[in-house]
């Protein structure tokens, strides 16, 4: 059962566009971003922060570009994180004092203060990085993270550089601890998403292009997974279309997109945005996404490939890395798809997939009138008390604004626990 807690309703009062997830915080209540919206940058806004109660109450605590140049960034990215502290640290994708509006790294606290501690692209050629995604906390205390850009190369993939994986402390001293394309043809990836922490302690992630089947895969490289350990010694453990050979789509999947998760089997699950066994309807040309396992030592095993189904009921072009819950399977969206008709592509979907890889729908976004359930998810799921998760949508709402929804299982219960 999905509730839609709140609708998004964009400049000059509210934020809109929501590609990220929530995080939970330690008061009960969720805090996210908005990439567009809020009181500044006429006329879409140039993004907030807020705050959500579980019973849908919305409170913008920020709007950004509230300072001169907007040195306090524009457009945040990546989900929150709460640090022990009890303050919110995250990204923007751009502003800051830094050059070509490269992003900023900040902290935020609960009531709505914002520091900036970082702008990218502080360094000469940008050699910090441009384009922050999400941060993690580590078990150290600091926070490690990736940029997309940026970094001290910038041959075989684009003019901007290739991406960097970084470490920044909670007060704001950024060091660099690796460089996409060190290596001739970019067999180490480029354009990286967000970190994970593993039980191992070391950090595991992906890159949405590069690795060793070079120009495949539409020439761009078909993306990689790799580890990097806390002082930044890189290892590539997969490169998807390993075979070459992959012009346009790859089998085992293409263009990893968003953060791994590490399962209570010890083993990390992730999705590519294409690729796949089906190349069909929409997504003929770069297949239609995937699920994937992917062991510690590198070992991949596709898990299910999206447009299975016809007319892609079942979705395509997953956001970011399931979720797994207490049932042991795993939860996620797809951008697109699904059996509502409203979207050129599909609104998309909520799917359950188990750790063998049966996938069943949960829902179908744009299933209301008007899609005021929302339509467009673009982030992963965030698991919560009483076996629900919360989630957002890019668009839909009462003013296609986007919204955060709350999406329950429907079980049998003698005694209901209580919505959290």
């Amino acid at each position: 059962m999905l509730t839609t807690l709140h609708s998004f309703t964009g400049y000059p009062f509210d934020g809109a566009g929501l590609d990220s997830a929530v995080a939970r915080g330690s008061d009960g209540n969720y805090y996210g971003t908005t990439g567009a919206g809020g009181d500044n940058c006429y006329p879409s806004g140039c993004g907030t922060v807020f705050k959500i109660t579980p019973g849908g109450t919305e409170t913008t605590l920020y709007s950004f570009c509230s300072q001169y140049n907007c040195v306090d960034g524009i457009d945040p990215y990546g989900a929150l994180v709460q640090a022990p502290d009890g303050n919110f640290y995250g990204t923007t994708s751009s502003g800051g004092t830094g050059a070509d509006d490269a992003g900023t790294v900040f902290k935020i606290t609960p009531s709505g203060t914002l520091t900036t501690l970082y702008s990218f692209c502080s360094q000469p050629n940008c050699a910090d990085g441009w384009y922050p995604g999400a941060i993690v906390q580590a078990t150290d205390g600091n926070f490690y993270g990736t940029t997309a850009a940026g970094g001290a190369n910038n041959t075989g993939c684009i003019a901007d550089g290739c991406g960097t994986i970084f470490k920044i402390t909670p007060s704001g001293t950024l060091t660099t601890l690796y460089s996409f394309c060190s290596q001739s043809n970019c067999p180490d990836g480029y354009n990286p998403w967000g970190l994970i922490q593993a039980t191992d302690g070391n950090f595991y992630g992906a890159t949405g292009h590069g690795g060793a089947s070079g120009n495949g895969c539409g020439g761009d490289g078909c993306g990689t997974i790799f580890k990097i350990t806390p002082s930044g010694t890189l290892t590539t453990l997969y490169s998807f279309c390993p075979l070459g050979g992959c012009q346009l789509e790859a089998p085992d999947g293409q263009f990893p997109n968003g953060e791994l998760l590490q399962a209570n089997d010890g083993n990390f699950y992730g999705t590519t945005s294409s690729g796949g066994a089906n190349q069909i309807g929409f997504c003929a040309e770069f297949g239609c996404g995937t699920v994937f396992k992917i062991t510690p030592s590198g070992k991949l095993t596709t898990l299910y490939s999206f447009c299975s189904q016809n007319n892609c009921v079942d979705g395509w072009n997953p956001s970011g890395a399931p979720v797994q819950a207490t049932d042991g399977n795993f939860y996620g969206v797809t951008y697109a798809g699904g059996t509502s008709t409203h979207c050129d592509y599909g609104c998309g979907t909520i799917f359950k997939i188990t750790p063998g890889g049966t996938l069943t729908t949960l829902y179908s976004f744009c299933s209301r009138s008007g899609c005021s359930d929302g339509q467009l998810p673009d982030a992963a799921l965030v698991p919560a008390p009483g076996g629900n998760f919360y989630g957002t949508t890019d668009e839909g709402g009462t003013s296609n604004d986007g919204t955060v929804f709350r999406f329950t299982l429907l079980r049998a219960c003698t005694v209901c626990p209580n919505v959290e």
